[in-house]
Parts: C-alpha cells; sequence; structure tokens
C-alpha cells in the first residue's frame, strides 16, 4: 500500500503564484492546500495535520512572519519555508529566528523549492 502524500499548505494572496507551485508540488507527488487569506489558512492549520507550510511574506491582511508566529502557537512542530518577491534583511532575520527552515526570494527555480522541502521534511522536528 503506497504511503499517503505529505500534505503541504501554501498560503499567497497571488493566485497565480498559488497555482504555479501547486503544478510543482502535485507533479513531485505532493498533496496541496492552497490558501490565499491568513485567517483561512491558520482556521486550517489548527485542525488538521500538516506537514509544512509555504508562506508569503507580503499579504495585505497580515504579514507572512506574524503568520508564522501564530502558526508556532497552533502547530509548532509544523516546519515552514518563507517566500518574497521583496527581500527584507530584517525580515528574513526575524522568520529565521522563529525557526522558518528555508527563507526564498521569488522568482525562484522550481528545483530549488523541491529541495528546500525535502530538507525540511527531513529535518528533525
Amino acid at each position: 500500500m503506497p504511503a499517503e502524500p505529505e500534505t503541504i499548505c501554501v498560503l499567497d494572496d497571488d493566485t497565480s503564484v498559488l497555482k504555479a507551485i501547486g503544478r510543482l508540488l502535485c507533479s513531485a507527488g505532493l498533496k496541496i492546500m492552497a490558501f490565499n487569506e491568513p485567517p483561512l489558512f491558520l482556521q486550517y492549520a489548527e485542525t488538521h495535520g500538516i506537514s509544512l507550510a509555504i508562506i508569503d511574506i507580503w499579504m495585505p491582511e497580515v504579514n507572512g512572519v506574524e503568520v508564522q508566529r501564530r502558526l508556532l502557537n497552533v502547530a509548532p512542530n509544523t516546519p515552514v519555508i518563507m517566500m518574497t518577491g521583496r527581500d527584507e534583511p530584517a525580515l528574513r532575520s526575524v522568520a529565521l529566528a522563529q525557526g522558518a527552515a528555508a527563507y526564498l526570494a521569488k522568482p525562484f527555480e522550481g528545483e530549488i523549492l523541491l529541495a528546500s522541502i525535502r530538507a525540511a521534511l527531513c529535518a528533525p522536528s
């Protein structure tokens, strides 16, 4: 019996980014749950086991670093990969200090994201 695919949540307010990452992850045999609003993502994370979260930093309602902080409260063992279209060293430092497994600047190659996912899923919690 094949193993259940990893469930990866992707949070980004840009639907084109969600679609592109969704296609990439599905082609790699990963299960994706896509969210474009932080409250919906956090509500899902509270009630479902997720293997990994990929979170955009710049969103209109709440920035990704704050979402990451809130996720730590509801699912502290969930690995997080942060991504951003506008890299700021201060936010990078905060995200990594809060335990982000990776911090990627958009645009990034699909293989870089997949390698970051593999590393985060294999890392001890």
